[in-house]
């Protein structure tokens, strides 16, 4: 008992007691520049202006786009790596086809469309109005716009335009037909816009003569688009806007679409943001979005060779100083608006106006 009291008292005090070695302290929490990119865009994700995957489909014997495919620029997960919310199917035709195979060619990718979302609906959603846009976004579908189509699959006729409007149509591109031409819109031009207006259907100007884009920009009541023209003032390509006409395009409140191709914007991610500050700066932040131009045949710039690389580009932006405010109209808010305005000034118009049955032979004859 003794050498145990013995024990007892020779042992080492609690208060002696050797400490832990300190824990080492954490890294500070500092988020970089693509970590807040891709918070930003789960709050304001991409509406992507341009995609040419309908007519890639046709190539295809088989895909799925819900679980990746790897044959073409867009598929679902994809989408989702790069917050895209919404974005535009063209229907654009090849150069070359025919000048009697237009409406149906365009009929034929309509068709397609409705038939690729129909068969995904787990990724995918047709939406025709900013509402639904976001109705989609809120249930976690990517919401498909039909549109840009070609003037010519319209074959001169109103009654087809509303037809293809009908069938979803939401955007038509106004070059290669002899009422939108290097002269500048005819008469029948001039109301074939202003039925444009009265159904909800958008003006692209994407390619159209310095007149064309003039005169739809005095006669649309409704915000039009430049769905794939970047800077002219940074890259001379045909179909990027001279800063004279951007600063026209901002103050009618339309929307320049800057695309993501290196033959239009240049190489690098860093030639993106170069045209996106200018237009920025020329047309406003509320006239400045993006246009992926994925699957249509194009190169795209180092760092975004698909959908999926949207992040990167924001972040960036963000090293340039964009605020989240420019950021969020860049990405969403300006399609938004435009859309928006589309929806209400047909309904207005509507009221007005009945369905136009002029033809082009009583206008341009």
């Amino acid at each position: 008992m003794a050498d145990l009291q013995d024990e007892l008292h020779t042992s080492v005090g609690i208060g002696e007691l050797p400490l832990p070695e300190p824990l080492p302290a954490p890294a500070p929490d500092v988020a970089g520049p693509l970590d807040e990119a891709h918070a930003l865009l789960a709050a304001h994700p991409v509406a992507d202006g341009y995609s040419g995957l309908p007519w890639a489909l046709r190539h295809l014997p088989w895909y799925d786009l819900q679980l990746g495919e790897s044959a073409v620029d867009t598929d679902v997960p994809r989408l989702r790596e790069g917050h895209v919310g919404a974005l535009f199917w063209a229907l654009h035709l090849p150069e070359g086809l025919a000048a009697d195979r237009a409406v149906g060619a365009t009929l034929e990718q309509l068709d397609l469309v409705r038939s690729v979302i129909g068969a995904h609906p787990e990724g995918l959603r047709l939406a025709r109005t900013a509402g639904q846009v976001i109705d989609a976004h809120n249930c976690g579908r990517v919401a498909v716009l039909i549109g840009p189509a070609t003037a010519a699959a319209l074959d001169d006729s109103l009654a087809i335009l509303r037809v293809l409007h009908s069938l979803g149509l939401r955007v038509l591109t106004l070059t290669g037909t002899s009422w939108a031409s290097e002269a500048g819109l005819t008469r029948f031009g001039e109301e074939a816009v202003r039925e444009m207006n009265r159904l909800g259907v958008l003006a692209d100007l994407s390619g159209a003569s310095q007149a064309t884009a003039a005169r739809t920009l005095a006669v649309s009541r409704t915000p039009v688009l430049c769905t794939r023209s970047a800077a002219r003032a940074l890259r001379p390509h045909p179909a990027n806007l001279p800063d004279d006409l951007l600063a026209e395009l901002g103050a009618a409140g339309g929307l320049c679409m800057v695309p993501l191709t290196a033959e239009q914007t240049g190489p690098t991610v860093r030639d993106v943001a170069d045209h996106l500050d200018h237009v920025r700066e020329v047309a406003g932040a509320g006239s400045v979005g993006l246009s992926g131009t994925y699957d249509s045949g194009a190169a795209h710039p180092q760092d975004l060779p698909d959908a999926s690389g949207y992040p990167r580009l924001i972040a960036e932006l963000l090293r340039r100083g964009w605020s989240e405010t420019d950021l969020a109209l860049l990405t969403w808010g300006n399609v938004q608006r435009v859309l928006r305005t589309a929806d209400f000034t047909a309904r207005e118009a509507q009221q007005r106006r009945e369905p136009s049955t002029a033809r082009i032979a009583e206008l341009d004859g």
